[in-house]
């Protein structure tokens, strides 16, 4: 295992590699925007490092990440094109990528700009239009709020949900109705608690809280810039790279308009679906995630063991 900060792009980003530069690259890009490569890092650098040359980064501006300062020019375009100098930087000639949420959204921009990059794209739980995940996030919002006996709240999240809104204000609007959850607010994520991740393994809450303070300056910027508000629902019909589309039963973030454009419009198109999993299979059913994506990566693991 290697983690080092490494300067792409003139920027320092938080990188770690797992496995041999000799076996087939997978990039993983979380969530947020602005959360961490840490919990899938936690989960699967030793199920996946075992066959594959793994490589996980807190993109630019998050986290571990070198902080983006006052005044200084960043927008989406520039995650994009971290990926790629990045991919020159490991002397990669191609890899997959596995998006995860956002990172989906992300995954997709980039395997539409550098389809030449790119081997094969894994989307775990994405979105491709912020809209359509917020109404989403709100429906289950409600139906905590249902479970938890705060009906005003419940009639709250519903009515907005039928609201003719902005992206923007959907995304901002659920956000700080989900706060209302308090301690039950990962409920809206997480189906299966049975296999957490020990964030304090390796940091401190004073060190995690000065990592976040990076990532809401990344996510205001990408919020004021607005480019991530796009529906990127379109672009799926153009990508002639194979793609798998990983989903899981209690998810609110992928709906059934996501799922339904992919399936329609996916050239080389293929869906998985986790039964016992909400937004993050990679640690709900972890296992199994390493073998769908060994599967679809077309890894033996027997053969390629060392």
């Amino acid at each position: 295992m290697k983690a080092n900060i490494m300067t792409i792009r003139g920027k320092g980003l938080h990188v770690e590699t797992y496995g041999s530069a000799k076996d087939p690259a997978l990039l993983y890009l979380h969530g947020g925007p602005g959360e961490s490569c840490y919990d899938f890092s936690f989960h699967q650098r030793e199920r996946l490092g075992e066959n594959l040359f793994l490589v996980l980064i807190d993109q630019r501006g998050v986290c571990r990440s070198e902080a983006i300062q006052e005044n200084e020019s960043f927008g989406f375009q520039d995650l994009i094109e971290d990926c790629e100098a990045l991919r020159r930087e490991l002397g990669i000639d191609q890899w997959s990528v596995l998006g995860h949420s956002f990172g989906g959204f992300l995954a997709l921009a980039y395997a539409s700009q550098y389809p030449d990059s790119i081997e094969k794209v894994i989307f775990e739980c994405p979105t491709f239009d912020f809209t359509l995940t917020s109404k989403g996030l709100l429906r289950k919002t409600a139906y905590l709020f249902g479970k938890y006996d705060q009906p005003d709240l419940q009639e709250k999240a519903l009515n907005l949900v039928e609201g003719d809104l902005s992206p923007r204000d959907f995304t901002e609007i659920y956000m700080k109705l989900s706060d209302e959850l308090g301690e039950y607010r990962m409920e809206i994520y997480t189906h299966n608690f049975d296999n957490p991740t020990d964030y304090y393994a390796t940091y401190t809450d004073e060190e995690w809280d000065s990592f976040y303070d990076r990532s809401d300056y990344h996510y205001q910027l990408l919020r004021d810039e607005g480019v991530i508000f796009s529906n990127m629902l379109d672009r799926i019909k153009t990508i002639e790279t194979p793609m798998l589309l990983l989903t899981g039963e209690y998810d609110p973030v992928t709906c059934e308009e996501h799922i339904n454009t992919f399936n329609r419009d996916a050239q080389k198109g293929k869906r998985v679906h986790f039964k016992k999993s909400g937004h993050t299979p990679h640690y709900e059913e972890a296992d199994r995630f390493t073998e769908v994506v060994m599967n679809f990566l077309k890894i033996n693991r027997l053969s390629t063991q060392r």
